[in-house]
């Protein structure tokens, strides 16, 4: 049995060899691509702390603001993704690639090491946007931490080391730089949501960042469809091409079934809650009255509270919509009183 494991031991590290010695020359001088451990050692520790430290470290503690965090880190990420679809652009797409069979440039000459930059820096873009789900965790915001969004934050990165390793440009780089297209969209939208209510208004379009996601990984795997009808091509790389159609195919399934559960079947759309006076409140920042008023005093709001409102009913007739201690809007009754003071529970 030892002996056994011990030739699995070499015939492993004999694998784990040539795999790193087939990466690009041209790349191993980037940062994090000499060897794909400390990449993986990122996603593991990345892992660790979304699905089991975080939780923990914030079970018993309230959940953090982050908002001007959030919105220099969306915005941040704005910037990165215009700038990775204008050198995409230039370095390949927009000038000598003719959208068909284009395969990598190995040459030193400055193109092909502007598309080798670049390709660096969309993988590396990918480990930064990690920091999305931390931000889940540290505002306790669990509902948002599904397995699409782990599932695709763990699996791009470490996908992408390779494709970058061996094949930086070409026909696989085509679906980095429509990713980034389509993260310029994403990462506006969620500076704008970071930035409080005043914007709201300008977040109608949300129900369509969802399309968006499906209209890239359908050009994504068409792109892709087409190599399986050329009579011949000279792409270098032909697994990637594999792994990129099928890729895209799997996302557009799990996008799609977002899709269905949260604008079909409405399991994603703000839900009721209750506070602790057992007041019914909606998670979209509009309050709802947790009592009726007297039968001879009438309700008029002038005012909403946010999903954690809560209506007291006070003897100057004034009831104040308070949430953690501050008041967005009040309600007065005509005879100035509740029945025996209070607000009957609906």
């Amino acid at each position: 049995m030892l002996q056994k494991i011990q030739e699995f031991g070499f015939h492993a590290k004999d694998i784990y060899d040539y795999l790193v010695a087939g990466v690009d020359p041209r790349v191993r001088e980037y940062p994090l691509m000499q060897s794909p451990v400390p990449m993986t050692a990122i996603l593991l520790c990345y892992l660790f702390f979304v699905l089991y430290l975080g939780p923990r470290l914030m079970a018993n503690r309230k959940p953090f603001q982050l908002k001007e965090a959030m919105i220099a880190y969306n915005f941040l990420l704005v910037g990165l993704s215009i700038y990775i679809v204008y050198e995409f652009l230039m370095s390949g797409w927009a000038t000598t690639y003719t959208w068909r069979c284009d395969p990598v440039d190995t040459s030193n000459s400055p193109q092909a090491l502007r598309m080798v930059s670049v390709a660096w820096l969309f993988w590396f873009s990918k480990i930064i946007e990690l920091m999305d789900t931390i931000f889940f965790v540290l505002r306790k915001k669990r509902g948002q931490i599904t397995f699409l969004h782990i599932f695709h934050h763990s699996f791009m990165p470490w996908t992408w080391w390779w494709g970058v390793g061996y094949a930086p440009g070409g026909m696989g780089s085509f679906h980095a730089m429509v990713n980034s297209s389509v993260h310029v969209i994403m990462y506006f939208y969620y500076g704008l949501s970071a930035a409080g209510p005043r914007f709201q208004k300008f977040l109608w379009w949300k129900k369509y960042m969802t399309a968006i996601q499906l209209t890239q990984f359908v050009l994504v795997s068409l792109h892709a469809t087409q190599y399986y009808f050329m009579d011949s091509c000279s792409y270098q790389f032909p697994t990637i091409i594999h792994l990129v159609w099928m890729y895209g195919t799997f996302f557009f399934v799990l996008f799609s079934n977002f899709w269905v559960q949260a604008y079909v079947k409405g399991k994603r759309l703000p839900k009721q809650d209750v506070n602790q006076n057992g007041a019914a409140v909606y998670a979209n920042g509009k309050h709802h009255e947790n009592g009726k008023p007297h039968k001879n005093g009438k309700c008029y709001e002038n005012g909403t509270s946010n999903g954690n409102g809560i209506s007291h009913g006070t003897t100057n007739g004034i009831s104040h919509g308070t949430t953690n201690g501050s008041t967005n809007g009040s309600a007065y009754y005509e005879n100035g009183s509740t029945h025996n003071g209070k607000m009957k529970k609906a």
